[in-house]
């Protein structure tokens, strides 16, 4: 299969894995949404007992920061923009997602690194990891450090803290629904909460993803662009190539009608040398005649007009 090929079935596949991510980003934020407004209400219902002491972060603690990366190169500097966060965080603990990144076994604190196919196929022990930070309060934050996708021409890094969970807008400051809970509210809420990190993460996931799509469709275009180019260039050159044929086949002939003899010069044609009798009396180039000898004069314009034509 042919480059250009090759290069555009990667263009077309980018364009349909934005859409995709996109639409698997905005399922489960509206999934995270539903389970965050689930939050609220047990965090502000008067009607429960919450010691809500368990979900305050270790302001002593360091941070979690998960870092999203991707799996497959061909997108500029989607990878280089998190490595360059990477190099620098010598202090927190970390998530690594991406075989790009992981292939890096240098960093600090790497709790976890797995590729974007293993998160996708095994997301529980990062749900785990969540869980145990929340109940042991070991961090003071938890942080998601990925490219950010916000439309075609705009993908910016972003570090967004997910825990402590920031205070949401209500319409009323306490919510009096009345439910039933079986077993220890505490412990429901704690899986819930480790619940919603779960879902923040998979939206950074597939928001990621959508960048990196978006990255390399613009690179795959920019590479189809220059090869366009690479082809026109080459056309051009057969063109010349076979005018030039032409031409010293037109010139060899002229020349055997007339008893003069032409030499290719370190085997190249154009420039060809011509001998009458054993005596060089002129050079021809493609584009003009150079010191021809009074001899060969005369037919200056005829060879001329050979070349020009």
């Amino acid at each position: 299969m042919k480059i250009k090929s090759v290069v555009k079935v990667m263009n077309f596949y980018s364009l349909l894995r934005v859409d995709s991510s996109k639409k698997k980003a905005e399922k489960y934020f509206g999934y995270e949404q539903a389970v965050r407004e689930f939050i609220d209400n047990i965090l502000n219902n008067k009607n429960l007992i919450l010691d809500k002491k368990m979900i305050k972060m270790n302001e002593r603690g360091r941070e979690l920061n998960i870092y999203i990366a991707n799996d497959l190169g061909f997108c500029g500097s989607f990878n280089s923009n998190i490595n360059e966060v990477l190099r620098q965080d010598k202090d927190s603990d970390k998530i690594i997602i991406g075989k790009k990144i992981i292939q890096n076994k240098s960093f600090d604190n790497v709790m976890l690194s797995m590729s974007k196919d293993e998160y996708f196929e095994s997301s529980g022990q990062i749900n785990k990891i969540m869980f145990d930070a929340i109940k042991d309060k070991k961090y003071k934050s938890i942080n998601l450090i990925y490219n950010h996708y916000y439309n075609v021409s705009r993908i910016e890094r972003v570090k967004r803290q997910i825990l402590p969970l920031e205070k949401t807008k209500t319409k009323k400051d306490e919510y009096n629904d009345d439910f039933a809970v079986e077993g220890n509210i505490n412990s429901i809420l704690l899986n819930i909460i480790a619940l919603y990190l779960g879902y923040e993460i998979k939206v950074a996931v597939e928001n990621s993803y959508a960048s990196e799509n978006i990255m390399r469709q613009m690179i795959t275009k920019e590479s189809l662009k220059k090869i366009d180019e690479i082809e026109e260039e080459k056309q051009r050159e057969e063109r010349k190539e076979k005018q030039i044929r032409r031409i010293n086949m037109d010139i060899t002939k002229i020349f055997a009608e007339l008893n003069y003899t032409i030499y290719d010069i370190n085997g190249e044609c154009p420039p060809c040398s011509i001998v009458e009798n054993g005596r060089l009396i002129g050079f021809v180039r493609e584009d003009l005649i150079v010191d021809m000898a009074e001899g060969a004069s005369q037919h200056r314009e005829k060879i001329e007009s050979i070349i020009g034509g």
